[in-house]
């Protein structure tokens, strides 16, 4: 027990720096925050295909405090905190629910994680950013085309790396338990 424990702490921690790498590679940024990256939210999504969503929710935790921590700030209310970088970043490990179910499993895997980090950032937008809607303009209708405007564009870039990835190497999408209760990759 004590080698696979170690085993997932060490794929954890580089993952979570690939990711954390990988989001300094900005194609866009958006004026308040959130920015289309090559592939950022990528080596969470397969660290929780390869884990489990329990981990990969917990290793998305870890990268959005590194990114609140690191990252440039736009706001230190609680509830962006929370929603803009610590439940919106465990989000990302909800891809791990559909770790068994093939090539579909992983594409819905990584478009829930990105579900779940958007509706965050849309409460976040609601609750923080509100001002920064056009006068007459909902902040509901605000934060979701903000959001949606880079989030979609992630989305789109995720899930054609996800696709690749899986199809060049799927049996490296999963840690498998053999009979004596060992884990191999």
């Amino acid at each position: 027990m004590k080698k696979v424990n170690t085993r997932m702490l060490v794929e954890a921690g580089m993952m979570i720096a690939l990711a954390q790498v990988l989001s300094y590679a900005k194609l866009f940024e958006m004026p308040q925050g959130g920015s289309v990256t090559a592939g950022s939210m990528i080596p969470i999504f397969v660290f929780a295909f390869r884990w489990g969503t329990l981990r990969g929710l917990l290793a998305g935790m870890v990268y959005g405090i590194l990114q609140f921590i690191l990252g440039e700030k736009y706001s230190f209310h609680i509830v962006s905190i929370l929603f803009d970088y610590v439940i919106a970043f465990a989000c990302l490990g909800l891809a791990g629910l559909f770790r068994h179910k093939g090539m579909l499993g992983v594409m819905a895997g990584a478009f829930l994680g990105v579900l779940g980090r958007f509706i965050c950032h849309v409460i976040s937008g609601v609750v923080v950013f509100a001002s920064y809607a056009p006068e007459g303009q909902s902040p509901w209708v605000y934060s979701i085309l903000y959001n949606g405007s880079f989030l979609l564009v992630e989305l789109v870039i995720s899930l054609v790396i996800v696709g690749v990835l899986y199809k060049a190497s799927k049996s490296n999408f999963y840690v498998k338990e053999d009979s004596s209760g060992d884990y191999t990759a």
